[in-house]
């Protein structure tokens, strides 16, 4: 069975790459690329560079609140990473009320429109919190009566440092099967994953990265960041680290922890984001400097040849906003082993910490 996907908010393809990539038993239960879009025209020249290089009129770079879904071809299944801005813990939470936070409507549009036979929703872990929980028991209960079925969904928090990916990463990750169907998706078990070496060191360093490998470039520091960065000890932040007067940050009332934060070679690393000014590039555990764009990716599971469109700060952006696409293609798998009547090690499905 080949299930044609659709994607909104697609970014630059981890989502894709984790479902082009799910391999099972059954060879003939497959998931194939039909339609994708983003707003961000870097982010669409990616996907299409990556995903769909001979179809690259699939993409279509527009907003979508714009957006004539009308003119999509039919899918049997669709992902929908919604915008997080307005529900992570780092910004304002502003859930709801937010310009991002009402943007899940669409993907809830796009499955009254199409039917489609299961979906994979994506969103931060703050989902749960924003608008005092009002925001995502709303999400879960529109989900569950879209389209003409309704559908069953399992909400999960993921943990992805716990599926063997080098990265702490949390994400809110909701599976829907239309409820004519007779399928039962179970969250699949991290524990086959615990004896992974995923530390960032490992990620990092083994195998090295070739020169010609692209998204490579260094971020040019400033001798003052050189220098408090030599202060600073592996795990340890500008707030936590034992600095002179003249290196310590004097901005009252920010302590946030990934504010040159080094690494800890021996841990999976802290989550990659999109941003980077203000001290908030992810900083190797040795060397006195940011981490590359294409250091970043390998913490987000994608191919030394995953090439990304755009300038520095764009490709940083693109792959801050990323699913890791090796944990996407453990759920995808999973979802597939459902489809496909394959048992696999399952764990109940948790929504909290």
């Amino acid at each position: 069975m080949i299930f044609r996907l659709g994607e909104l908010f697609c970014g630059p393809g981890g989502i894709a790459w984790g479902a082009t990539n799910a391999n099972i038993e059954d060879k003939s239960y497959v998931i194939k690329h039909q339609w994708a879009n983003d707003y961000d025209k870097d982010t669409c020249d990616t996907y299409r560079h990556n995903i769909c290089p001979n179809d690259p009129k699939s993409v279509y770079c527009e907003d979508v609140r714009k957006f004539d879904m009308s003119k999509l071809v039919q899918i049997d299944a669709l992902a929908f990473g919604f915008p997080c801005n307005d529900y992570s813990v780092v910004g304002e939470q502003k859930g709801m009320n937010g310009v991002y936070g009402p943007l899940y409507s669409y993907g809830i549009k796009a499955l009254n429109l199409f039917e489609p036979q299961w979906f994979l929703a994506e969103n931060v872990g703050g989902l749960r919190n924003a608008n005092d929980g009002k925001a995502f028991a709303k999400i879960l209960d529109e989900l569950k009566n879209a389209g003409s079925q309704g559908y069953t969904i399992t909400p999960h928090l993921y943990k992805f440092e716990e599926y063997g990916i080098p990265q702490a990463r949390h994400r809110i990750i909701i599976i829907g099967i239309r409820n004519d169907i007779d399928v039962t998706y179970r969250v699949p078990s991290p524990a086959s994953y615990s004896g992974i070496d995923n530390t960032c060191r490992k990620a990092i360093e083994e195998p090295p990265i070739p020169k010609d490998a692209p998204n490579n470039e260094r971020t040019n520091q400033s001798a003052t960041v050189v220098e408090r960065l030599k202060h600073i000890q592996p795990g340890q932040n500008a707030f936590t680290a034992n600095l002179p007067p003249e290196l310590q940050l004097n901005v009252k009332g920010a302590k946030i922890s990934q504010i040159y934060k080094r690494l800890d070679p021996q841990k999976p690393a802290y989550t990659v984001t999109g941003s980077g000014g203000g001290g908030t590039h992810i900083y190797h555990w040795s060397e006195p400097r940011a981490l590359t764009n294409r250091e970043r990716a390998r913490l987000q599971t994608f191919d030394d040849t995953y090439e990304f469109i755009g300038s520095k700060e764009s490709v940083r952006k693109q792959i801050g906003m990323a699913v890791p696409c090796r944990g996407a293609k453990i759920i995808f798998e999973a979802v597939l082993k459902s489809f496909a009547g394959i048992s696999y090690d399952s764990i109940e499905p948790n929504i909290n910490e």
